[in-house]
């Protein structure tokens, strides 16, 4: 890698310029959780057909990065070398915000096809923004700390994932009263992502004044399918995937749970929904806090104060908007557990995956055998265990690839398809009458069994490798 104004100590304050998109990522995708109840109450259609809204949105991803890695191997050269990763993100915005148009004929013509043609236009534009933020935030500042910067973007993604559900129910609903969903239409659904479209473009504006240096990538794009011929990347590809899969079901199945369970309606659901996506947040800035070097005793205070000022974070997010946040106090529990699973894993990434997929089948187990707010917070903690999982799954699954490492990533970039999957897959099981949604929380359990049993089987093919398995995390998302 190269570029034209490369920082090489330290971290650049055009970082902090980056993070705004990893902002916008976390804030739409969460927000598609306020939509499937929604559509499915408004387009009067099944839980799976409502989960159509997080398939039109998560196979973008894979369909983009199968259009790059098409494009990179036809022209022999990473696209981005030409145009450069600034120039990527700012394509890339303008892209999202044209996607953003669709929303306005689709309320009109109170279309649900139409509406998932914005959504997955709109995720167009981010994957072209992925590709080109990732190794930009890495690049910009010592490429020994590049991990350091994801997790703390990643962090920055999941504070925009807290306030989207937030945000955009306040702006479509307007009230958390008995009627709000009954009075909204489709029609409310135009304007929040219309004003949504024109900050992409005004980001676009500011990216292309800003003074974000030109940096580029100069490496050779590998012909054929080499990657594949490791193991590590081919089980990762199915662990991302399972991965993924498993973040986005429980939160995208968690309006139908609600209904059923809850008796709650699409208005009155938000809090919820922001405490899944809150979850990962209270994880990944508590894994975030490596980025500014505190020393070890600092560390372990900072692991315990931290994730109870990422739920204090979240509190005030859902009180101003006068949200009754008091029956979510409970939850500091399962953040006790969080920090008990940080102290057991010691920032190693075979291990930490271990422990935390452990942790997440202990989570889904404890739900499906109870019922109320008990089952209920632990499908949501669901979250917590999941938050630090893609930085140690892309590290094991890209060891010791060399040449194909470039070649592995888009592959796993691609496996983000198990959020368009599994979400579909757990409401059409949730929609069996002999199962039903409470007892489709099986499918989270599986998948959190597949990560613990990749953190097995990796760790073992490394070391056969001779690698070691046991550094510190390398990898963020």
């Amino acid at each position: 890698m190269s570029s034209t104004q490369q920082v090489k100590r330290g971290t650049s304050p055009s970082f902090f310029v980056l993070v705004m998109v990893f902002f916008f990522w976390g804030f739409v995708a969460a927000s598609n959780d306020i939509l499937i109840p929604l559509f499915r109450e408004k387009f009067n259609i099944q839980g799976w057909q409502s989960q159509l809204v997080g398939f039109a949105f998560y196979v973008a991803y894979f369909v983009g990065a199968v259009i790059y890695f098409l494009v990179s191997s036809a022209i022999k050269t990473d696209p981005l070398n030409r145009m450069g990763y600034k120039n990527g993100i700012i394509y890339g915005l303008i892209f999202s915000g044209l996607g953003t148009l669709i929303f306005y004929p689709a309320a009109e013509l109170q279309s649900f096809p139409l509406m998932l043609t914005g959504l997955f236009v709109v995720a167009l534009g981010f994957a072209l923004q992925q590709i080109a933020a990732n190794p930009f935030a890495i690049a910009l500042g010592d490429p020994a700390d590049g991990a350091k910067r994801l997790n703390l973007a990643g962090g920055i993604n999941n504070f925009g994932a807290t306030l989207g559900p937030v945000v955009v129910s306040a702006a479509i609903f307007g009230d958390i009263g008995p009627d709000a969903a009954k009075n909204a239409s489709i029609n409310d659904v135009k304007i929040p992502y219309l004003v949504l479209g024109a900050l992409f473009v005004l980001v676009a504006v500011f990216f292309k004044i800003s003074k974000l240096p030109a940096i580029r990538n100069d490496e050779a794009v590998e012909k054929g399918l080499g990657a594949l011929k490791y193991p590590q990347l081919a089980l990762g590809m199915v662990a991302i995937f399972t991965y993924v899969g498993v973040e986005v079901t429980i939160a995208a199945n968690l309006g139908d749970y609600l209904r059923h369970t809850q008796q709650l309606d699409s208005a009155n659901i938000s809090q919820y929904v922001s405490l899944f996506w809150g979850s990962m947040m209270i994880g990944r800035w508590t894994a975030g806090s490596s980025a500014f070097n505190p020393s070890p005793n600092l560390k372990k205070i900072l692991t315990v104060i931290i994730p109870f000022v990422a739920f204090a974070v979240f509190l005030g997010i859902n009180m101003a908007r006068g949200t009754d946040v008091s029956d979510l106090y409970v939850y500091a529990y399962c953040i006790i557990a969080l920090i008990i699973a940080f102290f057991l894993s010691q920032d190693k990434p075979a291990r930490q995956l271990l422990i935390f997929a452990s942790f997440g089948i202990i989570a889904m187990l404890i739900g499906l055998f109870t019922t109320g707010k008990v089952a209920l917070f632990a499908f949501i903690s669901g979250g917590l265990f999941c938050s630090v999982m893609w930085p140690c799954i892309f590290t094991l699954a890209t060891a010791g690839l060399g040449k194909y490492t470039s070649q592995g990533s888009a592959f796993l970039v691609m496996m983000i398809l198990g959020g368009a999957i599994i979400p579909v897959l757990q409401s059409l099981l949730g929609g069996v009458e002999w199962i039903g949604i409470h007892h489709s929380y099986w499918l989270p359990v599986a998948c959190f069994a597949y990560l613990a049993f990749f953190a097995i089987k990796v760790k073992n093919i490394l070391k056969s490798q001779g690698i070691d398995y046991e550094s510190a995390i390398s990898g963020g998302h």
